[in-house]
């Protein structure tokens, strides 16, 4: 129990400080650190982030950063995708479930470093010649 807390604790600080779902960290840690089987990390994890978006969106809608209304069409919208993930993780072996959930997680990287290089190099050709970074 003491390690649900602290990955708890741990995910809600990333959640908040870096906007990352909680699934992202919550999953791995789960099948890492409490030997959940896959699906059943995934399902913990379907509840267990549900307290974390409720107060970090009511935190972030007190800053001015929630489009409601995007967020309600997704929210709306995301359950029949729900329901039809939960029956097909249900479906396929716990292999498939893993490797799929590493590839995603090997491509948002992937897509977060290639967007950091982007930037970089955007401010970087904005600074006059001579002048240091």
């Amino acid at each position: 129990m003491i390690v649900a807390a602290l990955i708890g604790v741990l995910a809600g600080v990333a959640s908040g400080l870096l906007g990352i779902g909680g699934g992202i960290l919550f999953v791995p840690a789960l099948t890492i650190l409490l030997g959940l089987h896959q699906v059943q990390a995934e399902a913990t994890s379907l509840l267990a982030i549900v307290p974390v978006a409720v107060v970090g969106s009511l935190r972030q809608r007190a800053y001015g950063n929630l489009r409601v209304r995007d967020a309600s069409v997704m929210g709306v919208l995301s359950i029949a995708g729900v329901l039809a993930g939960v029956a097909l993780a249900n479906a396929l072996p716990e292999r498939v479930l893993r490797i799929g959930f590493a590839l995603l997680l090997l491509n948002m990287a992937r897509q977060l470093v290639r967007r950091g290089m982007a930037s970089r190099r955007v401010r970087l050709a904005q600074v006059p010649p001579g002048s240091a970074d």
